[in-house]
């Protein structure tokens, strides 16, 4: 067992004794994992943060029943991404139901509490093209492009994350990537045809 492991699984044990330090140290070690996924599958919002804290409310209610089949990091992007797809779901039927906007508010404004990279002078919109390419994707889709490409998980890492075989992770990978391509690529013919 790795040092890593075997640190994290003492770490489990005593935050099951009811250690808050331990526990506090798990959410230390794996936030940033955590964060990546979730920001990656939802975009920089507030909703992604209530995923994130959800995410750790889930690991410590769920600690008893942890058996450590799979390694806490793991075990936290599983429940990260099922939240995520929860939360995306649920975003796409509050979409289909009523499609408000705040008054007052523009909806292409960003949220204040979160910085806007665009507002950097040496900002690149390639990054924002592809988060919003990504945005287009079912969350099916979209789960297996973050797990295997953006956060550098396996292929079987991904397929037990998400609960399903190698050959439908494979599948969707190739499906996502072909959409993605396509995406890109008529953003940017969007982006020529305006500055032209």
């Amino acid at each position: 067992m790795r040092e890593d492991a075997l640190k994290d699984a003492a770490l489990v044990d005593a935050a099951r004794d009811g250690s808050e330090d331990a526990f506090r140290e798990l959410v230390e070690r794996h936030k940033d994992r955590v964060a990546s996924v979730v920001i990656r599958m939802l975009g920089n919002t507030a909703d992604a943060e209530d995923v994130g804290q959800e995410t750790f409310i889930r690991f410590y209610r769920g600690l008893r029943g942890f058996r450590g089949q799979a390694s806490v990091g793991t075990y936290l992007t599983r429940i990260a991404v099922n939240l995520a797809i929860s939360e995306l779901r649920k975003r796409r039927r509050r979409s289909i139901i009523v499609p408000l906007a705040v008054p007052g508010r523009d909806r292409n404004e960003p949220e204040a509490d979160y910085a806007d990279p665009r507002a950097s002078a040496e900002y690149d919109d390639t990054a924002d093209r592809i988060q919003q390419a990504l945005q287009e994707l079912k969350p099916e889709f979209r789960s297996v492009i973050v797990l295997r490409l953006m956060e550098g998980y396996s292929t079987k890492e991904t397929a037990e994350i998400l609960g399903i075989p190698v050959g439908t992770v494979l599948s969707r990978l190739r499906r996502s990537q072909e959409k993605l391509k396509r995406l890109l690529l008529y953003s940017n013919r969007e982006l020529v045809h305006e500055t032209v």
